[in-house]
């Protein structure tokens, strides 16, 4: 598999289209949006140049666009056309620092000081300055220009003569170039032409310039996509703030299904040494899903600032997934496993504690059966009592209990059901800690269509991290065999049109909200009808062991 990745460390055979370097950025890619500065920097910081008449304020002035069309990259509706509106937003902001300026003396030009970025600690920063005389000098020789022969004079001096390549950065033809070159060649003073024109080629912009404007936005958040945002640069955006809020509702869900599980364990509890296994229980395992979910973000900070082999730090995140699968599943049966025995154990050891009519091992309270059945199976099947050892789990057409599998409808600790609902739930559709489905969701989704915090599938979406066979997207990892998007990406595609395409954003974008729905109705609904119903059923008021 061709692996491409979107940090600085990657190979390409070809640069990225501007709409790639946008979906990047919408990822949170700082360097994707570096090379966007490296791209443009000479033309913003020309035509403010061109306005301005001061080399420094003319690289301030474009260093704020940039910060500024980053803060923005979200309402850029068609991504191809960046190059214009960033010019935009440079226009803006030179009309902005003109009106702030005229409330000021004049400002003569400055002095201009060029540094070049040290290879290695042993260069010695460089500085270049022009004379202030010199300076002065220039801007007087250009300010007699119209603006639109001296835009086009300082683009093709600072960009090695190349009428083609002014032409294309100011969407102009060639000839255009040609005329208003002429022109202004001719409103210059000959005698000024050589000392012009070497001035012009010393004041590009270079590395330093695009590393201030990437030290800028350390401070600043990625960018997020307004609404009605088009191309495919909104539907990563969206897809992206989708993941996030499904991430947070699954958050929610799963926080208040504890709650009311906590609740209902509690009301089933006649012993400490049960109430004290149940909170530690809820706390096992909320524990173990917040440290996973902390390990994978801290995993993500240290990729992206590069502290460690990125690739290396891929491989061990995907690590940290298959061992929280693993250690859920595990966690889940032995819990259920010493549920029983500590409930037998404390029958034997305080009888006295079990002695009222709901607390036998086998009476009508302790669950409910439908007396309606179809093909020979009851149409509901609820266990609401702590289990016993030896007992069967919920068998019906919708079934709920400890272990549950229900030919329709599933929840439980363990659930198995075409749509089931559970810590550990298999199924068609699925909703978990660790789900495994057709369609799996939960804090590691795993399916054909897989979503979820971690998401493994034939296509996976995931808010921390991805690992798809055909497409993967996810803000933090993203690895597939075919097309992944993320500012941690590995595919044969990576963070282009083509691969948003492959992992067809806009269904996601659309069903998102079907899922949200769906996670909270399936996952709060039924936990909070098996509270309710176990406190009026089960519930026992609390008895003091010391006194007895």
């Amino acid at each position: 598999m061709n692996v491409m990745k979107t940090d600085s460390n990657s190979s390409v055979l070809e640069e990225p289209g501007d709409a790639s370097l946008v979906i990047a950025s919408l990822g949170g890619d700082r360097q994707a949006f570096g090379k966007i500065v490296n791209r443009y920097q000479r033309l913003l910081c020309s035509l403010a140049y061109s306005s301005l008449g001061s080399l420094s304020e003319s690289e301030d002035v474009a260093q704020e666009a940039f910060v500024e069309g980053w803060k923005k990259l979200g309402s850029l509706r068609e991504p191809e056309k960046l190059k214009s509106w960033l010019c935009g937003i440079l226009r803006f902001k030179v009309s902005h620092h003109r009106r702030k300026e005229a409330r000021q003396p004049i400002h003569h030009a400055e002095e201009l000081y060029e540094m070049d970025v040290l290879e290695s600690n042993d260069e010695a920063i460089e500085t270049i300055a022009i004379k202030e005389e010199e300076q002065a000098l220039l801007w007087q020789a250009l300010e007699a220009v119209p603006e639109t022969y001296r835009e086009t004079l300082v683009l093709y001096y600072r960009e090695h003569r190349s009428v083609e390549h002014v032409a294309c950065e100011l969407d102009v033809s060639e000839d255009a170039v040609k005329q208003r070159l002429s022109r202004g060649r001719k409103l210059l003073q000959e005698k000024m032409m050589s000392f012009v024109e070497g001035a012009l080629a010393k004041s590009s912009p270079g590395h330093v310039f695009t590393t201030g404007v990437l030290a800028a936005l350390v401070a600043v958040p990625a960018p997020v996509k307004a609404a009605g945002v088009g191309a495919t640069a909104a539907k990563v955006g969206s897809a992206f703030k989708w993941a996030g809020i499904v991430t947070f509702i699954a958050s929610v869900s799963g926080l208040v299904s504890s709650f009311f599980a906590l609740r209902a364990n509690l009301d089933q509890s006649r012993t400490k040494r049960e109430r004290r296994a149940v909170v530690k229980t809820v706390v096992s395992f909320m524990g173990v899903a917040l440290a996973f979910v902390v390990g994978m973000f801290g995993l993500r900070y240290l990729a992206l600032e590069s502290y460690w082999n990125v690739g290396h730090i891929t491989v061990l995140s995907q690590a940290l997934v298959v061992a929280f699968v693993i250690g859920y599943i595990l966690m889940t049966f032995i819990m259920l496993k010493r549920t029983r025995a500590l409930r037998t154990s404390e029958r034997m050891r305080r009888p006295d504690l079990f002695a009222s009519p709901d607390d036998q091992v086998d009476p009508k309270k302790r669950e409910y059966k439908s007396r309606l059945t179809f093909l020979g199976v009851p149409l509901v099947h609820a266990k609401f009592a702590m289990p016993e050892e030896g007992e069967k789990p919920a068998v019906g057409w919708i079934a709920a209990g400890d272990r549950a599998y229900g030919l329709l409808f599933a929840w439980g600790g363990f659930a198995v059901a075409p749509i089931s609902v559970g810590i550990v739930s298999i199924g068609l559709f699925t909703v978990g800690a660790v789900g495994f489905g057709v369609i799996g969701m939960g804090t590691v989704g795993i399916g054909l269509l897989a979503i979820g915090a971690s998401a493994i599938g034939y296509n996976a979406f995931g808010s921390i991290s991805a690992l798809g066979w055909e497409s993967a997207y996810s803000p933090c990892f993203s690895i597939a065999k075919e097309a992944a998007i993320g500012p941690i990406a590995y595919a044969k595609h990576v963070n282009n049109e083509l691969a948003a395409s492959i992992a067809n954003m806009a269904a996601a974008d659309q069903s998102y909200s079907i899922i949200l729905g769906f996670m909270a109705l399936l996952v709060i609904v039924p936990v909070v009808w098996w509270s309710r119903v176990v406190r009026k059923k089960i519930r026992k008021p609390a008895v003091d062991e010391s006194r007895m």
